[in-house]
């Protein structure tokens, strides 16, 4: 161990832990300690002291015996004339450091409210987004359990030349990184610059601009000790094992640009507890040996071009970059670019035209693989600005093709296209929405691109049942009114033919566990009557992905032997589940939310509570954040239940499933429901408006309670009185 790091990073533990308890000082001088503190709309307080010392802070009294336990964990000063083996004294001071940063960062919200934008993406001249609210951490994290982001890179300083930082982004976007950024080198900003470059940063890019100083390292360590606790469904002070969970399965490294302070050396020496090395650009001591990091824990001197390559080597990072032939950057990074008005070079769909898409299986003899068709005007026949209707259909022949899988190779179009830089896409179906940018165009993108993206990644993507991809591509209206007719009629038969099953008269159901990566013991089972909790995934899409893909995530399960039909449960679900759950859980009922109910990953759309005094339920969609009547917040209902395990009184569930027939119905039913957000409401109004008819309770929309009317219990009983709430006059919950 270097005792040039070691006294440097002790030195700048010290430093940065005297500045934060001047400033927990001021504001407890001004505020007092009942003042509440914490980071806005996350579940778990200040996610690194909450995570290992298992301490939640809530006010600023709180602070003191975390502060005291800085002191305490904080090793004394080297002394230059004493030779010692310095790891352990590093790491504790590299902890508390990231203790003192949050306790810092935490006031600074208190201080200036306004200092950090809040959402996904820089307001104006406001750039810098701090912590990750649990919206956006649940959000992005799926991208970590499907594997679309393999790791993150936590960039510190910055290169000189603006216009390496842009290589540097644009390297790592297309290497499906997220990029975390924070701190200053000689007053540059990797976040300012790019931004500067009329680079998109934010979250939908994967260029989290975090902070200006260093302390904004804080909220990249946080966001993946809440990954552990959230998706790994380990609890708050289990220390040891998240830790060990971001070693092995959250693949960052730190990337230090610029000259290393005290500071710098502090938080590094933090980061390299969670088991995320530092590769330098400057000259600074290295900590070659393996031990706590997977192999080195500071390798130091790293040209600009090859620093990123570095990183990912020495943090043990598999890569795995697809090769797709168009003239712009691709891959998943880009996917959340939008392309604004002032950088548009063509719009098709949204309010602009129509646009459609289709795949469609054919016979072999009606597909030549590769064939690319534009008819109707391309790129070179328009000015920049045009608008034009659009229809993209794809053609596919395979020995293994079946009917079943259009669907889901209709639903690639949007995540593949929207993968090439400088190409917006929203929506699917009849209701796509494509934007191209002038900045595509100027590299050589055109509409023959799209069928060059989809011929690529689906031979590479779904090979096992393709044998020949071909696309065509309309913007002649006439043509594109056709195959709109032709589509529309397509999507019925497909809807109808997954409303027309029912769990009854169904004897093989399907599995998830893609989210076991993060939540070891949850297993999803899927059946025409419940979907997928992430909203992803009906029966079909399952019975389809394990026939493209048999070792998938989607396995078959018999239901077998019906043990309880009210509550919905079987033999052979629970044989599987134990099985795949690795004993964690041995039953759980498909229509309950009292009794055994299903677990529940970190990905769900929705989440159910029982509301004893009304004698009913209420759900709530992530996307609404604030307080509901069973007195927690999404983001909280989430940490609870979150992680894979089976919560009477709480089940999460998609959107869809709200208005499937086996909706909670060993408890009720829909006429359970009592309340949910005017959004979600407003959301599936068309849906939920139908099944209330069948129910015979035509106005039942009209019953359920909102926001508007309250968000307790208290407030919400005497509406759903006056309006005759079904619930009401049903058996007792409890």
């Amino acid at each position: 161990m270097s005792k040039i790091i070691a006294s440097s990073a002790i030195r700048g533990a010290h430093k940065l832990i005297s500045s934060a308890e001047n400033n927990w000082r001021e504001a407890m001088d001004k505020w007092g300690p009942k003042q509440e503190v914490g980071f806005p709309n996350t579940t778990y307080y200040l996610p690194i002291i909450y995570g290992i010392l298992g301490t939640p802070v809530e006010t600023l009294g709180d602070m003191e015996g975390v502060f005291k336990k800085c002191r305490e964990y904080l090793p004394p000063q080297v002394d230059e004339g004493i030779h010692l083996p310095y790891l352990g004294n590093v790491l504790d001071a590299g902890m508390v450091t990231l203790w003192a940063g949050e306790m810092s960062e935490a006031i600074r919200y208190l201080v200036d409210p306004d200092f950090y934008v809040t959402g996904e993406e820089p307001v104006g001249d406001r750039i810098w987004l701090g912590a990750a609210d649990d919206i956006i951490m649940r959000k992005r994290g799926v991208e970590f359990v499907d594997g679309s982001a393999p790791g993150f890179a936590a960039i510190v300083g910055a290169p000189e030349d603006p216009q390496v930082a842009v290589d540097m982004a644009h390297e790592l976007q297309r290497k499906n990184l997220y990029v975390f950024m924070g701190a200053e080198n000689n007053g540059a900003r990797m976040s300012e610059q790019l931004v500067n470059a009329g680079v998109q940063v934010g979250w939908p890019t994967r260029l989290v601009s975090f902070g200006p100083e260093i302390s904004a390292a804080v909220f990249a360590i946080g966001f993946a000790t809440r990954a552990a606790m959230a998706f790994g469904g380990l609890k708050p002070g289990d220390f040891k094992n998240i830790l060990l969970y971001n070693k092995e399965r959250v693949f960052a490294f730190v990337v230090a640009l610029g000259p290393v302070s005290d500071e710098w050396y502090a938080n590094a020496a933090g980061a390299i507890n969670w088991g995320f090395p530092t590769i330098a650009d400057s000259d600074i001591p290295e900590i070659l040996p393996t031990g706590v990091c997977t192999y080195e824990h500071v390798v130091s001197g790293i040209k600009h071009d090859e620093i990123i390559s570095k990183a990912i080597e020495v943090r043990g990072l598999k890569v795995a970059v697809a090769e797709v032939p168009v003239p712009v950057s691709y891959g998943p990074a880009f996917e959340g670019e939008r392309v604004r008005k002032d950088e548009l070079f063509l719009e098709c769909g949204g309010s602009a035209s129509q646009a459609v898409e289709l795949c469609q299986m054919k016979r072999m003899d009606e597909v030549e693989d590769g064939k690319i068709e534009v008819v109707g005007k391309n790129f070179d026949d328009i000015e920049a600005g045009a608008k034009l209707p659009l229809a993209v259909v794809v053609e596919v022949a395979g020995r293994k093709m079946q009917e079943d899988f259009e669907p889901i190779l209709e639903r690639q179009i949007h995540h593949l296209v929207n993968y090439a830089q400088g190409v917006m896409h929203i929506g699917q179906r009849d209701i796509a929405w494509y934007r191209f940018s002038t900045a595509a165009k100027d590299k050589g993108f055109t509409l023959d691109h799209i069928g060059s993206i989809l011929h690529a990644k689906l031979h590479q993507d779904f090979g096992s049942i393709l044998d020949k991809v071909q696309v065509k591509i309309y913007t002649d209206e006439a043509k594109v009114t056709e195959v709109l007719e032709e589509a529309r009629g397509i999507y019925k038969i497909r809807d109808d033919r997954i409303e027309g099953m029912t769990d009854e008269d169904t004897e093989m159901y399907y599995s998830c566990t893609l989210c076991q990566s993060f939540a070891p013991s949850h297993v999803c089972v899927i059946s025409p009557e419940r979907t997928g909790l992430c909203g992803a995934y009906n029966a079909l899409d399952c019975k389809a992905a394990y026939e493209i893909s048999p070792t998938g995530p989607n396995q078959p399960v018999n239901k077998g032997e019906v043990l309880d039909p009210k509550l919905g449960q079987f033999k052979g679900v629970n044989e599987f589940v134990a099985k795949a759950s690795r004993g964690s859980i041995t039953e759980f009922n498909f229509y309950s939310i009292l009794h055994s109910p299903m677990t529940t990953c970190g990905c769900c759309e929705c989440i159910a509570a029982i509301l004893p005094m009304c004698n009913g339920v209420m759900t709530v969609s992530r996307e609404y954040a604030d307080m509901t009547p069973c007195g927690m917040k999404f983001t909280t209902l989430a940490g609870t239940i979150g992680g894979g395990v089976s919560s009477p009184g709480f089940v999460g569930h998609s959107k869809y499933y709200i208005t499937q027939r086996k909706f909670i119905s060993g408890d009720g039913g829909l006429l359970r429901l009592v309340w949910m957000p005017k959004s979600l409401k407003e959301e599936i109004g068309p849906r939920l408006a139908k099944r209330a008819e069948e129910l015979g309770v035509p106005d039942f929309m009209d019953k359920i309670a909102d926001e508007s009317v309250g968000v307790t219990e208290d407030e919400i009983l005497p509406f759903l009185e006056k309006v005759g709430h079904p619930a009401l006059k049903m058996d007792p919950l409890m």
